[in-house]
């Protein structure tokens, strides 16, 4: 009978292994497709589910940090449509959202960033834009070091030290920049027509590439002089209302358009147009870059996406 009893607790002993054995394997095999199908959607497919509270079927959150990881802006800022976009995300971040970024979404922040600075030094191509964000970037973490202790500051003080010491090696890197004339001699801008020479400028939304361009040649400053080309650019940014509490005279008693827009963009906010943006489905609550392809049920997709404005992006996140 002690043997018959030995020999069943043995039995029931390798059952036991065998099951837990089954069960550590089923689980396994449960992970690795798991990783396998965030591996495919995520960072293949370059698009994220923004989901705001926790469910039955789903735990935790999205957050901006985890959108950032995600959506490949590393390859954004290779392509000129999404370059202005990707350079606006980063200014928006770097005045109010650093603190909310995790220590992994800090480093691809900075690595990221110093991707578009070699850029713009390779291209020698929106020089001014990087300069302002990293002289916003560097104002914000200089208040955010000063009241360690007080704000919710994600590292090691030491490490936004150093990131502050890049940020100045960049700066000085940018000021350092010596524009190359082209090798070729060809029709230049200043060759062109006057009426397409006009018609060119008015494709520029800054007035202060306006101003630059009037600084090349004595022909270029008569026309970045230009009332209607001012006008018009007045009128693209800004309200009838909002211009109409902004006017300013000229000695010939004449509405001043170029005054008027530099005071205006001191009070009001400009229009932001971007080739590409970020989109969310309506139907999915998916987030990807416009033209990516996502799962999504709805029976017309297309229509359901809405572009997003880079502060539209970042309000996805505020909870």
């Amino acid at each position: 009978i002690n043997s018959f009893c030995k020999k069943d607790d043995h039995n029931k002993e390798n059952l036991f292994n065998s099951i837990n054995y089954d069960v550590a394997a089923k689980k396994r095999k449960k992970d690795l497709l798991n990783n396998k199908a965030k591996t495919q959607y995520f960072h293949q497919e370059k698009w994220i589910y923004v989901h705001k509270g926790s469910t039955k079927e789903r735990h935790g959150y999205c957050t901006l940090g985890e959108a950032f990881n995600r959506l490949d802006f590393s390859s954004a800022i290779l392509d000129s449509r999404r370059f202005n976009y990707v350079v606006r995300l980063l200014e928006l971040i770097a005045k109010s959202q650093l603190t909310s970024l995790s220590g992994i979404a800090q480093k691809n922040y900075m690595n990221i960033l110093e991707k578009v600075v070699q850029k713009v030094l390779e291209d020698q191509q929106n020089i001014r834009l990087i300069r302002e964000l990293l002289q916003t970037l560097y104002t914000s973490l200089c208040t955010l070091v000063q009241r360690v202790g007080k704000s919710v500051l994600v590292g090691n003080i030491n490490m936004w030290v150093h990131r502050m010491e890049s940020i100045l090696h960049w700066q000085q890197q940018l000021n350092n920049i010596q524009i190359t004339r082209p090798a070729f001699k060809g029709t230049t801008f200043t060759d062109l027509p006057l009426c397409l020479q006009l018609n060119i400028m008015q494709r520029l939304s800054d007035g202060r590439d306006l101003v630059s361009l009037g600084q090349v040649a004595p022909d270029l400053q008569v026309l970045s002089e230009d009332r209607l080309l001012w006008k018009k650019l007045c009128q693209y940014h800004f309200t009838d209302r909002q211009i109409r509490k902004r006017l300013i005279l000229s000695d010939k008693g004449q509405l001043d358009w170029k005054k008027m827009y530099f005071k205006l963009i001191r009070c009001y906010p400009r229009k932001e147009q971007y080739g590409d943006t970020l989109q969310l489905c309506r139907h999915c609550h998916i987030l990807s870059w416009k033209g990516t392809d996502h799962p999504c049920t709805a029976n017309n997709p297309e229509t359901c996406s809405t572009s997003l404005s880079p502060q539209e992006f970042i309000n996805l996140f505020r909870f």
